[in-house]
């Protein structure tokens, strides 16, 4: 089964967030309660195709046995014949995790013999990394060629499940929150989306963008001069397609960008020299927060400002409440990974969401319509 063990590890080598050993539990579980003999693969960080022991995945070994309450045999390698021998010896009901894939260029580079060493070692394949489904890799993608039976597990069963849905069949109305600094980053995920929403509520340094591009000064905010033609591009297309597409109209400024700098709201028409935007306004707060709650699918990529500092993280965390509100009057509420899971999880909110993606390029390129290569390999 390929997992996506790839968890944050402190300078002891201490895990700091287990959350995607626990997303996993489910199918691990259940292949252990059936009698399965299971293999964990994953990858851990960017070793670079060489061995590396600050990656091994050896202390997610330790916390996996914490977790099901009982012994994760761990191999020294992912291929070769020692893991083959292990493998061999396991029992009904056991699990055993190979060491982290990526210490192999072969891996990323989807080489076809190391695709086939890992595939010998199983006899059903399957795939539980949403995390990694947007590559194709030998254990996400090579892998299916030599296997007979490939499917996915619980958890991308489930981001299937909101993330399909929410773009397939959403219920109305249908909210979509965009942030983030670049609209490079989010155009195709505006693109498709377009084809979907009622709504679409843009924070982050992007909105700077699109006032310059509408004539206001915006100081020293970030801007994408090169994108400034395909800002107006987008809000005409929203206008002809009656896609309510709503701006901020205040922001919180600030003179530099630290913990300790002063900073307050201002109308956007009103922005003065060498002044840089940090998040959404008050006045702006209010009215996207009347949209969330308006909605009955909300799906959220992107901050609304620098969040990871407190004095310009009110917009964000009020987004992140809204849709806590939106899920108790009884609304789909999607997080698309990355940036909004942290923001959530520091509003300790995490639990109020109806789904949170575990996939942050995966979600995006999923957002996108584009085809995910370790899922469209499976063949159930």
């Amino acid at each position: 089964m390929r997992v996506d063990f790839n968890v944050p590890l402190d300078g002891s080598k201490k895990i700091t967030d287990d959350k995607r050993i626990v997303e996993s539990l489910p199918s691990i579980k259940k292949i252990m309660e059936n009698g399965g003999r299971l293999i964990l693969m994953s990858h851990l960080g960017r070793p670079k195709g060489k061995v590396n022991s600050d990656y091994s995945l050896a202390p997610v070994a330790l916390r996996l046995a914490e977790l099901l309450d009982c012994p994760v045999t761990m191999a020294k390698e992912c291929i070769g014949t020692e893991v083959m021998q292990q493998v061999l010896a396991l029992q009904d009901g056991e699990v055993m995790l190979l060491e982290n894939l990526r210490f192999h260029p072969e891996e990323e580079a989807n080489d076809p013999d190391f695709s086939r060493e890992l595939a010998s070692l199983g006899e059903v394949y399957v795939n539980d990394a949403f995390g990694t489904a947007h590559r194709a890799h030998a254990s996400t993608e090579g892998i299916t060629h030599y296997v007979q039976t490939a499917v996915a597990g619980f958890l991308i069963e489930r981001e299937l499940l909101y993330l399909g849905k929410a773009l397939q069949e959403p219920e109305r109305p249908f909210v979509a929150i965009l942030g983030g600094s670049k609209i490079s980053g989010k155009i195709d995920v505006l693109e498709n989306l377009f084809k979907k929403v009622d709504t679409v509520l843009i924070g982050g340094a992007m909105v700077f963008t699109f006032f310059k591009a509408q004539g206001y000064e915006i100081g020293n905010s970030l801007v994408e001069e090169s994108k400034i033609e395909l800002a107006l591009k987008i809000l005409a297309e929203a206008k002809a397609k009656g896609i309510k597409l709503l701006l901020p109209t205040d922001v919180i400024l600030t003179a530099e960008i630290s913990a300790t700098a002063d900073c307050h709201a201002e109308m956007i028409t009103a922005i003065p020299e060498g002044m840089i935007g940090v998040d959404i306004g008050p006045l702006t707060i209010e009215a996207y927060r009347n949209e969330i709650l308006s909605a009955r699918t909300v799906l959220w990529n992107g901050p609304m400002g620098i969040f990871e500092i407190d004095n310009f993280a009110a917009g964000t965390m009020a987004v992140a409440n809204a849709m806590a509100e939106a899920t108790a009057k009884g609304a789909t509420t999607i997080i698309g990974g990355g940036d909004s899971a942290a923001a959530v999880a520091k509003a300790g909110l995490a639990q109020e969401m109806t789904h949170i993606s575990t996939g942050g390029g995966a979600s995006l390129e999923f957002l996108e319509g584009k085809e995910l290569p370790g899922i469209a390999a499976l063949n159930d």
